[in-house]
């Protein structure tokens, strides 16, 4: 389901003018014409059909409008640019620094499947320069907004500024020990099998450990070119993450990423399933 992510609420009379790159993306993209409907994710989180009232291409502006059989997904006018739909179980990705391109890959892919905070790390691995690279400038927020259209993720994806690697086991760490936070459970992908567990394992004993059985928080950490050292899983290890290895091909980083995310959000999502199935 493709939808049109704005950076702005409603007007007052239930309206959303369109116009830029986004005028663009609508008209060539979607190929609305005045009479299509169109789904809207707000920056509340919310999802508002609306329908195309007019066009200018003189002006390269469109103008949306409110169904009128649907009441507004929020109040027009309402600054609620900080809200956020908030998913059942709440994914980070704590990715070490690839190359750029690849980073890209990660990233659009990453907020395809949903998840919320992108965390790149320098680890020892990262090629140099790694610590100069900017992920908070216009590119990432483009791929971002880009990938959530195509997808029609309700979650509001960000990436954050490169950390080092005690900088993101210290942040994690924090999360861990956050007022209120309960069933939250890290994992690393790792290459080789030492130290590892079998997925299933690993969330059921995460899910034992949390207070009511259930996960709401999960971080899950990707190596880049190269993978993870030695030294990098057993701080990991030490800071209660638990690496899971699959059995299956060697994977390209930004294949990693997607596969572990994707992995992990459908044996959560199917858990009943499996579990009846042991």
């Amino acid at each position: 389901m493709r939808q049109y992510v704005a950076q702005i609420g409603l007007s007052r009379d239930g309206t959303l003018s369109v116009s830029g790159k986004d005028y663009r993306y609508m008209k060539q993209v979607l190929r609305l014409a005045v009479g299509d409907m169109v789904d809207v994710r707000l920056p509340s989180g919310s999802l508002q059909p609306m329908t195309v009232c007019r066009i200018d291409d003189r002006a390269r502006a469109i103008m949306l409008q409110v169904c009128a059989e649907t009441a507004p997904a929020e109040p027009a006018g309402a600054d609620l640019s900080a809200a956020s739909a908030e998913p059942s179980v709440v994914f980070w990705l704590f990715q070490f620094i690839a190359r750029s391109a690849k980073m890209d890959v990660i990233i659009r892919q990453a907020t395809e499947c949903g998840v919320q905070e992108i965390f790149p790390v320098i680890s020892d691995f990262s090629q140099a320069g790694a610590k100069e690279r900017n992920f908070r400038g216009d590119r990432y927020e483009r791929i971002i907004k880009e990938a959530r259209q195509q997808s029609g993720s309700a979650v509001a994806t960000q990436v954050r500024e490169a950390l080092s690697f005690e900088e993101a086991l210290s942040l994690w760490k924090e999360r861990c020990a956050s007022a209120g936070e309960a069933g939250a459970c890290g994992f690393v992908l790792y290459e080789r099998t030492e130290q590892t567990l079998p997925l299933y394992t690993a969330i059921s004993r995460a899910q034992n450990r949390a207070p009511d059985g259930v996960i709401r928080h999960v971080a899950l950490v990707c190596g880049a070119e190269g993978g993870i050292s030695p030294a990098e899983l057993n701080r990991l290890v030490q800071e209660g993450f638990v690496p899971i290895h699959f059995k299956t091909n060697i994977l390209r980083c930004e294949t990693a990423a997607l596969y572990g995310i994707a992995a992990l959000q459908t044996a959560l999502a199917e858990g009943d399933v499996w579990q009846c199935r042991e």
